[in-house]
């Protein structure tokens, strides 16, 4: 029987130019940024991967170790996201209201 071991540190990358250079699982795009997000709400790690559907029990659990090692980038990165998300909104807004 033949085993394959998988490096963990292989699972996460950070691709210039792919969600701004954020951290994501290797191969899929989707942010550990994401993945925290979910798990701060609640959920759990294999519902999480289900929600996804294309990334593996041991990507998300990859990015939550990734997280709990470097909580205070990771905080930093979902503030920052949320900042933008705020100002993208607002600007939206302002450009709605001077069509009407």
């Amino acid at each position: 029987m033949t085993t394959t071991t998988v490096d963990i540190g292989t699972l996460i990358d950070r691709t210039p130019g792919l969600h701004g250079g954020v951290l994501h699982i290797s191969g899929k795009g989707v942010t550990v940024r994401r993945i925290v997000s979910w798990y701060k709400r609640g959920l759990a790690a294999e519902e999480i991967g289900d929600r996804i559907g294309n990334i593996t029990l041991a990507e998300v659990y990859a990015a939550l170790a990734y997280y709990h090692a470097n909580v205070a980038e990771i905080e930093a990165d979902i503030a920052h996201q949320a900042a933008e998300d705020q100002r993208l909104e607002k600007l939206d807004r302002s450009s709605t209201r001077s069509m009407a």
